[in-house]
């Protein structure tokens, strides 16, 4: 859980108390009847912020959302991503690949596209990521922020640029998020202390776990030197139940069942139907520190750092009927089956070898973890001349120290039923699945061995010249640099088995999966099967695995080294621009060019044949060749915004822009992935260009009274490079298989796309203070093809409705968002259906240094439930339960 649970509680939350007001919780302050000149009323807490995200929003020349840090502080969300899915046009997502959803937000996107195609930055530095999951680490690597490693606490506001101007740091297609952190010379005390200590309840993995942060500010009395420090210790259990279908495959014409029943030809089949059972022990820890001085009126310093490192061990038991097994390995042809959308939706089977498939996965260890350190510089040169300078260096880690696993199989008959999004699969086999009276053998056992270490120094230096001369305002001119790196090393693949291969017996089991497994899933799923320990699993491969013996030192030529996951993107981007703020009696605008050249070097490995030149031939994955790929990419940005004061009230914007973004890592990387059960894999592309843009915006907001806004945009992006995948069968060698096999691989190209659409929104104060936002958002995204965008949902709609007074905040939210296309996972098409949550939080103040806090999200315990090219091809249905956050909140 993201450490920014608390600010999302706190009517006095730490931000509440810092960013906002020492009476957090008063109501509307009443003008003194005896003076009529004091007409004004005075708003604090909630509708504060409201009423200083609008101020914001309307006073910028772009278009421009805003949530301040009260506006965080007073929803019921767990991190900045949870309160960034209440503006207009963002949304949310719980994960960046094959590891399913969860129950806190990981990634953020705007107006429908991919995560990855929306840029974020901190005080507008770039910020490294690390992942905790190990395809996230090497499979699926994204340029998208993990939010989960991102407190809250650190927020004053955030800013959602959805139109570019020429002075943003490049990488937003859709739009970009500038988080801006708090500063010691800001507060209006000259010292201020707080702390929050919660627990957080889970009532899947039913345990208390302790939440706890705090913060100390100190300034002098001339406000010209200040320090701010920030620490945080949080733990969440994460408990999540499910079934999932591991990919579809189809059926070929020398297939066993289609010779036996030719409309079988092309049909699709699920590989795998698994009881997916998996358990985490998250631990969030960091702290922020910022040192702020201005030792001339003239200069200011700031320098801020930063650090979060979340410990995530976790296991995953995934009990599994095996369909390639069953039709392509064994070549079994159903004795009775239906057919139904192109798809095999039931099919019984006679008994075949490796019928059963059960995965018992454990990563003791696994780790993610960002850091950054920057330096910011302001000199006022001249009464019209002043210098920003920006400098800092940023360094991301995920890491897999080890990945314990074990893999039994078993004959069997076997039966199985989709049964679309309405209810889960029905699977049964001929044998009792609770037990192992010989039934079971050993299938596999591996362990995995990764690093991917994300890093960049960067250097940024602008000038503003005020000009103040007709419709002239001042001109902006600037530089960036930055020298970026991904290096993901897969230092060791682990197999099976040195000492009796595929006899060796199974160990003892101890105990089963939880009571009561799935019981929330809508329908009855495989459950009772006996469980190993996370420390059987891992006695087990350093008693027989290969490669359990193998130093784990990196790229030394041993032979479980694993080069065909391993790849490193080596970038260096140079950026410069100018541009115009222009602005006269009831208008303003800017509009600039920006010139961004993107030098570029991936190193892959290439599948070879033994002896060829600069071939590594010590690898038990075959021979590979170290490459080097590199190019050169200059794009120019023009981009253009105008602000027009229609009325007093009433404001019109207009912007067009040229963007762009460059594509994932993975797909630059150009290493190839395979996975042996599913008979899948993923490769990149180092020839992939960057996806550029061109987008219009036009909105219309109407300030109709305090804390109020009704407000329309409309927007429209046409891509000519965007970056899509597809799949083609490859053939690689097999450590499992010990033969050469045929893969699904998927690959990323370059294609074209448009997505277009508007956003509703209304925040409107009622009575007494009772208030209520709301707002709603079309995205209409195809690619070429036809194919919908990864990442678009059509619709999009949020509703919050709030009271406040002098001793109790209360909020109620629901989002919701429709399906979308998460991406290609395991070479199938894999879809998040439609999903809406129901939060509350109710904060109430004890006095002036104590508050109480409760949250509850996800109260009606929605399911996240996830398909293929269509319902009829159930992809993944999860049970993530609901949370309760509840605890004191202090402040000096």
């Amino acid at each position: 859980m993201g450490f920014g649970r608390k600010m999302l509680r706190g009517s006095a939350s730490v931000v509440a108390v810092l960013a906002m007001s020492a009476t957090a919780y008063a109501a509307d302050a009443p003008a003194p009847a005896a003076d009529s000149s004091l007409d004004e009323i005075v708003v604090t807490g909630f509708r504060k912020s409201i009423q200083d995200s609008i101020d914001v929003k309307r006073d910028k020349t772009a278009v421009v959302d805003v949530v301040s840090a009260e506006d965080i502080g007073k929803l019921p969300d767990k991190n900045v991503a949870d309160a960034l899915q209440r503006v207009p046009g963002v949304m949310i997502q719980s994960a960046a690949s094959g590891e399913g959803g969860f129950d806190e937000a990981d990634r953020v996107s705007i107006r429908g596209s991919s995560p990855s195609l929306t840029n974020t930055t901190i005080n507008g530095h770039g910020v490294a990521t690390g992942d905790w999951f190990l395809l996230d680490q090497y499979s699926t690597v994204g340029r998208s922020v993990s939010f989960s490693l991102l407190p809250s606490e650190i927020v004053d506001k955030t800013l959602v640029y959805k139109s570019q101007q020429a002075d943003l740091v490049e990488g937003g297609v859709a739009g970009s998020i500038d988080i801006l952190t708090r500063k010691p010379l800001d507060f209006k005390d000259n010292f201020t202390a707080a702390a929050d200590i919660e627990g957080v309840y889970g009532d899947m993995a039913e345990k208390v776990s302790p939440q706890f942060n705090g913060l100390v500010s100190w300034k002098n009395k001339s406000n010209t030197f200040g320090v701010l420090a920030q620490a945080f210790y949080e733990e969440r259990d994460v408990q999540r139940e499910g079934q999932e279908v591991l990919g579809y495959s189809q059926f070929a014409a020398t297939d066993a069942a289609v010779k036996a029943h030719p409309e079988l030809n092309g049909v699709y089949y699920p590989t795998l139907i698994g009881s997916a059972l998996f358990q985490q022990k998250r631990k969030r820890m960091g702290g922020d520190i910022d040192v702020e001085f201005t030792p001339t009126d003239k200069l200011t310093v700031d320098i801020n750092g930063f650090y979060s490192h979340m410990d995530a061990d976790n296991s995953n038991r995934n009990f599994m009927y095996w369909g390639s097994s069953i039709f392509s390995t064994q070549q079994a042809v159903p004795t009775a089956y239906t057919v139904k959308n192109h798809t095999l939706t039931s099919a019984t089977t006679p008994s075949v070898t490796n019928a059963i498939v059960y995965d018992l996965i454990s990563r003791p260890g696994a780790s993610a973890e960002t850091s950054y350190i920057d330096a910011d510089v302001t000199y006022q040169a001249t009464d019209r001349l002043s210098f920003t300078g920006k400098v800092g260096y940023t360094y991301g880690l995920g890491d897999t120290p080890s990945e314990p696993a074990y893999e039994a199989v078993a004959a069997s008959s076997a039966s199985y039923a989709l049964n679309g999004l309405s209810a889960p699969a029905t699977v049964n086999f001929g044998i009792p699945t609770g037990t192992q009276n010989g039934n079971y053998a050993t299938g596999w056992a591996w362990t995995d061995v990764l690093t991917a270490v994300d890093q960049e120094y960067y250097g940024q230096l602008d000038a503003k010249y005020d000009v103040k001369s007709g419709i002239w305002d001042s001109v902006k001119a600037g530089v960036r640099v930055s020298a970026h790196q991904r290096n993901t090393q897969f230092k060791v693949d682990g197999g099976c088995c040195a000492n009796g291969g595929w006899g060796v017996a199974t160990p003892s089991s101890s105990g089963t999966y939880p009571a009561g497994f799935g019981s929330n899933l809508g329908g009855p799923v495989l459950s009772n099967i006996w469980n190993l320990s996370n420390d059987q699993v891992a006695a087990f491969f350093n008693s027989y695995g290969i490669g359990n013996a193998d130093p784990i030192n990196g790229a030394d030529g041993t032979s479980r080294y694993y080069w065909p996951g391993s790849f490193k993107v080596s970038e260096t981007d140079s950026a410069a621009y100018v541009m115009a703020n222009v602005g006269g009696a009831g208008w303003s605008g800017n509009f600039g060019v920006r010139f961004v050249d993107t030098n570029l070097t991936s190193l892959v490995y290439f599948a070879s044949t033994a002896g060829a030149p600069g071939a590594i031939n010590t690898s038990a994955f075959g021979p590979y060749v170290p490459t080097n790929i590199s190019h050169d990419y200059v794009n120019v940005l023009p981009s253009a915004n105008l602000k027009l004061e229609v009325t007093d009230d009433v404001v019109a914007h207009l912007a067009v822009a040229k963007t762009m973004a460059r594509p994932d890592y993975s797909a630059l990387g150009g290493s190839v992935s395979l996975n042996d059960v599913a008979s899948s894999g993923s490769g990149g592309n180092p020839d992939l260009k960057p996806i550029e843009s061109t987008n219009y915006d036009a909105s219309l907001e109407w300030y109709y009274g305090p804390q109020s806004l009704l407000s329309f945009a409309v927007f429209y992006n046409d891509m000519n490079s965007y970056v899509t995948y597809g799949v083609t069968p490859q053939t690689f060698y097999s450590d499992f298989y010990k033969a050469n096999h045929t893969y699904q691989v998927t690959h990323p190209f370059n294609t074209s796309a448009k997505n277009r659409g508007f956003e509703l929104a209304i925040q409107q104060p009622i009575y007494g203070g009772f208030g209520v936002q709301a707002n709603y958002t079309y995205a209409y995204g195809t690619e070429e093809s036809g194919a919908p965008m990864i990442g678009n949902s059509r619709h999009t709609y949020n509703l919050t409705g709030y009271y406040e007074n002098d001793w109790i905040s209360a909020h109620l939210s629901y989002t919701f968002r429709s399906h979308f296309v998460v991406g290609l996972d395991r070479s199938t098409l894999e879809n998040q259906d439609d999903f809406g949550t129901l939060d509350a939080s109710v904060n109430i103040p004890v006095n002036d240094y104590l508050s109480l806090t409760f949250s509850a999200l996800n109260i009606t315990d929605e399911l996240m439930k996830y398909y293929a090219n269509n319902t009829d091809q159930p992809r993944a249905i999860y049970d993530n339960g609901r949370q309760y956050y509840f605890g004191a909140h202090f402040k000096y």
